[in-house]
């Protein structure tokens, strides 16, 4: 998973700034490194929910594989039917899904066809049952504006030997169902992303631990740990590493070996731990250690030998907030998606008024909703500290408000950004 391009290339230029580096432009210098895994398994197609495509899925057949019928109705031959009155035509048979018609349409004549059904052979055309009137062994049918009418063609949605889907594609329900459709029962995926990730602080106690003076439990990994789960990865918790330059080093070393990226929490902001930024310079490189945001300031990423690394802040609200904007979507380039959807955004009415200085770009939490006459709106969870997990549990959205805003006014237009379902 190396790339051509290094950390020093980047570095090395004229407005390079890791002390303050926007949002966006930190988030273009992160996909510069980004090298998808290229170790491919073949699994069930049930086994492979949420993973990434490693080849194109060819259709061996045509999709559908027959002309068919898009309605309940009747076949017929259009060249039969009058232009302005009805036609009345003879009932020969009927043709069901699964149960084709087996003769030939002729002159005069008509097919009781169901949805789905193949066209008999001879008719071209489909009048729908509410435009026919049956009586026995005859039917008079409305006139038709085309040939063709109701029919869908052979092929028409999928053609034999045409990609059905494409490599890098994540499979959901649709495409399981898709490739169950087309007789593929395996299929070709990318092996699972592996991800080591590790607390540090002498402060962090492990849930269930009953806690000492000055102590908290580690919620971080927790969150961590349903952030990667729901993202498909394969995880390793490494726990809380003490405070040492000795046991940072180990944790790091062994992260590295056993994993694609590297995620921390903890210890990368101005003051605290130094040794962590001495133990990463001597085992790899960091492209930067603040990004212009609130909140968030504290975000390193950079390379441990392979492995890609980020390091998160400690605050349990920063952790979310810099892996949604950040650490996601590096996730899923490296997994092989070939069109990881960025995050949406949208413009909603703000009812509350938010206090905001210039100069970087902040994510604080909202609450989307819809009131009585269909007008959506968004207000904020309402304190907005970083260490109020409480927020992200209330909030549905971001609102996002850029680095030269200043103080939002109620009913104020802002740029909100959907959570539910994003990972």
């Amino acid at each position: 998973m190396s790339s051509a391009k290094t950390l020093h290339d980047l570095t090395a230029t004229s407005d390079y700034d890791p002390n303050s580096m926007p949002v966006e432009k930190a988030r273009e210098h992160i996909r510069a490194f980004l090298s998808p895994v290229t170790t491919v398994e073949r699994l069930s197609i049930r086994a492979t929910l949420g993973r990434v495509l490693a080849e194109d899925v060819i259709s061996p057949v045509n999709v559908p594989q027959h002309d068919n019928s898009a309605m309940d109705g009747y076949a017929v031959r259009f060249a039969d039917l009058k232009s302005d009155a009805e036609s009345t035509l003879k009932i020969v048979g009927a043709s069901f899904a699964g149960k084709p018609f087996q003769g030939t349409l002729a002159a005069g004549q008509a097919v009781r066809i169901m949805t789905g059904a193949v066209i008999p052979a001879g008719a071209d055309s489909v009048v729908q049952q509410e435009r026919a009137r049956a009586c026995a062994d005859q039917v008079s049918v409305m006139p038709l504006s085309k040939k063709g009418t109701n029919t869908r063609s052979a092929g028409e949605d999928l053609r034999a030997g045409e990609a059905a889907l494409k490599r890098g594609q994540p499979i959901r329900p649709a495409e399981i169902g898709m490739m169950a459709s087309l007789g593929i029962g395996e299929v070709a995926v990318y092996r699972k992303l592996r991800v080591a990730f590790f607390s540090t602080g002498d402060e962090l106690v492990a849930v269930g631990t009953p806690l000492g003076p000055g102590q908290i439990y580690d919620s971080n990994r927790y969150t961590i740990y349903g952030l990667l789960v729901r993202l498909g990865c394969e995880v390793l918790d490494m726990g809380v590493i003490r405070d040492t330059p000795e046991d940072v080093e180990q944790a790091f070393k062994d992260a590295a070996r056993s994993a694609d990226v590297v995620i921390t929490s903890g210890g990368v902001s101005v003051g605290e731990a130094d040794y962590v930024k001495q133990v990463l310079d001597r085992l790899g490189e960091v492209l930067f250690w603040k990004i212009a945001m609130k909140p968030g300031r504290p975000l390193a990423y950079g390379k441990i030998g392979d492995a890609h690394f980020f390091g998160l802040p400690g605050n349990p609200v920063a952790v979310m907030v810099t892996f949604y904007q950040f650490v996601r979507d590096a996730l899923l380039h490296l997994q092989g998606q070939t069109r990881a959807i960025p995050l949406p955004t949208q413009k909603v009415l703000c009812t509350s008024p938010i206090k905001k200085a210039p100069g970087r770009t902040e994510f604080q939490r909202g609450i989307l909703s819809r009131d009585a006459t269909g007008q959506w709106s968004v207000r904020t969870t309402g304190d907005q500290g970083s260490g109020i997990l409480s927020s992200m549990s209330q909030a549905n959205c971001f609102i996002i408000l850029p680095t030269d805003q200043g103080n939002v006014p109620a009913g104020s237009e802002v740029d909100i950004q959907l959570l539910e379902g994003l990972i």
